[in-house]
């Protein structure tokens, strides 16, 4: 990387000024028991936490705050930590994806309105790191991430288990009657084991993993489960880079640049990534001014095999996966496909970073020669009449023998409506059916939950029918299986075609093709789409309000359209 002139510390304009203004700033910290040593011109860093009791993913971030603490000031800072909007994916209804950007905003405003020269973003479960990064992104002021690391395996009877996961199987097994409930609170108290997000490669650990390949954290950082003390270690190392960022002022928009993007759509098809990344990534991109596409995803991966050998769509964990070298080994590996000449938090490049990283263990980690699933096994992005924005559909994670399917529909227009009728050994489905429940978009449910991986009919549960081809308008956990294609834009709420389908209607997935195709005539549909009336707004006030009425749809991100962009990190004016 070039050698940059020292930036100006934006601190300065707040506790070096030495009139009224400067008087108001210093004097408060005094209050709090900061001495006259801490306004010499030392950089102030951020530390940007999301801990929260409501997010049990992220209940250790307490703990790793005060490490990134003691780097700070060992390198010569002064960390002033705060908190922000916390987003717990097991708590938060209707989704934590309706909060995303509201995060994201308030990460964006702390960090314009404070006088910060730098900030450590504390980030674990799923929407925490992408929308810090978002907020991040727009107020462009230089940043590192440290992720809080997955939890220990769960284990079952002997047996590893994933969180997420074999929840989604358990569950099933449950309602067909192949376990029985003691079995079930058996499985429960065994899973989660220790503080940190979910440890197979579900949306947390995919852009944890995707965070560090963008160049926004350490090496390393996205594998080590949160209970491991060499965590505690990076978190100083991560306060003493920051303040190090501070000085070079080195920003998230020098970083994460279009080459850092297309490294992070490789690395999400080497790992199986969660499909939310696709989202994610969309929404990041937009935020610093990337041009960056859904066809990019599909166009991008289609090279690159599943080396990663991690549930869902493996057998290993998260803890195995760090254990094998983790990020680090497996960009070595593929060192050949990505952009390694990319600028990371290190102030070096994304090659120099990981070069010469050993795999250790190669069942885990699989070479390029003998992938888990070959090239092509990855996200994909679907097109035609049912999905003319796009639609994605996880390969690694669907059953072979659907990928290409033809069947009759069987439509809901809400999840409670399918909901009400799914144990119904009465129900009209085989396995050839295509089951659709639609409204559960962006603007739909509102939100876009994950409830893309709908539940199987109990009918076919109890004749042994594992898969069936699913299709929404929602988005799927990172964590979970199936033929589920998802995302589909435009959403049935704004009147795409998905709004249109009715029962019996045949439906064609065509993946090698990358098609989803409704087989009804268009004048069948111009008939149909003069008749359909839009859903009832959701409420009158508030966020919910606000979000609804300027979300952007799937294929753009689901960000707010008056977000997109950065507006920098530009002190707000002050009165004299």
């Amino acid at each position: 990387m070039e050698p940059q002139a020292r930036p100006e510390l934006r601190s300065r304009s707040w506790f070096g000024d030495q009139n009224k203004n400067g008087f108001i700033a210093r004097h408060h910290l005094r209050a709090a028991g900061f001495g006259g040593h801490n306004f010499d011109g030392r950089p102030v860093i951020g530390i940007c936490n999301t801990w929260s009791e409501l997010t049990p993913c992220n209940g250790h971030l307490r703990i790793l705050g005060d490490a990134v603490r003691r780097g700070i000031l060992q390198a010569g800072g002064l960390p002033l930590e705060f908190p922000v909007m916390s987003l717990g994916e097991p708590f938060l209804r209707p989704t934590s994806m309706l909060y995303r950007n509201l995060m994201a905003i308030d990460v964006e405003e702390s960090l314009r309105a404070n006088p910060l020269d730098a900030v450590v973003l504390l980030t674990g479960c799923d929407k925490t790191t992408p929308a810090a990064l978002m907020g991040a992104a727009s107020a462009d002021l230089p940043a590192i991430m440290l992720t809080g690391g997955p939890m220990l395996n769960g284990t079952f009877r002997g047996k590893p288990v994933g969180s997420g996961t074999d929840i989604w199987r358990m569950t099933e097994d449950l309602r067909a009657g192949r376990i029985t409930r003691a079995d079930f609170e058996e499985f429960e108290s065994g899973l989660n084991r220790s503080a940190g997000h979910c440890m197979t490669m579900g949306t947390a650990s995919t852009m944890a993993c995707l965070a560090e390949t963008l160049g926004m954290q350490l090496p390393g950082a996205s594998g080590l489960p949160a209970v491991d003390a060499r965590r505690g270690t990076l978190a100083e190392a991560t306060g003493a880079r920051a303040v190090e960022l501070a000085r070079e002022g080195l920003r998230p928009s020098r970083i994460m640049t279009r080459e850092a993007f297309e490294n992070a759509i490789v690395v999400n098809a080497a790992i199986g990534g969660s499909t939310n990344a696709v989202l994610h990534l969309l929404a990041i991109a937009g935020r610093v001014g990337v041009p960056l596409g859904l066809d990019d995803f599909d166009r991008l991966a289609t090279a690159m095999p599943l080396l990663v050998d991690l549930m869902p769509s493996g057998r290993f964990l998260m803890e195995e996966f760090s254990n094998a070298g983790g990020l680090p080994a497996l960009l070595n590996d593929i060192a050949d496909h990505l952009h390694r000449d990319t600028v990371t938090v290190t102030g070096r490049t994304l090659g120099e970073n990981c070069e010469g990283v050993p795999v250790y263990d190669r069942q885990v980690l699989r070479p390029m020669h003998d992938p888990v699933q070959p090239a092509g096994s990855g996200t994909a992005v679907l097109r035609g009449s049912l999905a003319p924005g796009g639609a994605v559909i996880k390969q690694s994670a669907a059953s072979p023998h659907f990928l290409s399917h033809r069947g009759p529909a069987l439509v809901f227009d809400s999840l409670e409506e399918y909901g009400a009728v799914a144990d119904d050994l009465d129900l009209p489905v085989t396995e050839d059916t295509v089951l659709v429940v639609r409204n559960t978009g962006p603007r739909g449910y509102p939100g876009m939950p994950e409830v893309g991986n709908l539940p199987l009919p109990r009918r076919l549960l109890e004749r042994g029918v594992t898969d069936m081809v699913r299709i929404s308008d929602a988005r799927m956990s990172g964590t979970a299986y199936g033929t589920c294609v998802l995302h589909v834009a435009p959403e049935a709420a704004v009147g795409g075609p998905l709004a249109l389908v009715r029962t019996g209607d045949e439906i064609e997935l065509d993946t090698p093709g990358r098609r989803l195709v409704l087989h009804v005539d268009e004048a069948e549909l111009t008939r149909r789409r003069a008749e359909w009336q839009p859903p009832a707004e959701h409420t009158e006030r508030g966020w919910t309000r606000l979000y609804t009425d300027h979300v952007l749809q799937a294929d753009r991100g689901v960000d707010l359209d008056f977000l997109v962009g950065s507006s920098g990190d530009t002190p707000p004016r002050i009165a004299f």
